[in-house]
């Protein structure tokens, strides 16, 4: 009996760390969709600014599966909104010359001024949605 409650007590748990990232993530794409961004958008934008990557990063640049191996996207999906975020003239491209199969991503300056801007918005909603009163 005790480890059937246990295993309903970790099941409520996980479904409520489930339900904080729903509503967090929902809340981040509220206040950052004025700004053309959502949440999974400025994840990528983070990570690149604030150097998260830099085992392997050359300089701004980061490979895009080490942004793979941060946020919680499928490889096409990380590639789509890459390609997303490269169309606005937010981040560039470009193919790794030691390995072509790779491919290096970096904020474009335009980027790096959307992210400034948005940080305080994303860092407030974390703030908001995760404290622990």
């Amino acid at each position: 009996m005790a480890a059937n409650t246990t295993g309903v007590r970790l099941e409520d748990q996980w479904r409520d760390i489930l339900s904080v990232h729903a509503r967090t993530m929902c809340e981040i794409d509220r206040v950052l969709h004025p700004h053309g961004l959502g949440a999974s958008d400025f994840e990528v934008l983070d990570i690149l600014a604030s150097g998260m990557a830099a085992a392997s990063a050359s300089g701004d640049q980061c490979r895009v599966q080490n942004i793979a191996e941060k946020v919680h996207l499928s490889q096409s999906a990380l590639s789509r909104l890459i390609g997303r975020l490269e169309k606005d003239g937010l981040v560039e491209r470009t193919v790794c010359a030691e390995d072509r199969r790779g491919v290096w991503v970096a904020l474009t300056d335009r980027g790096r001024e959307l992210h400034t801007e948005v940080q305080p918005l994303q860092r407030e909603v974390l703030a908001r949605m995760l404290r622990q009163d």
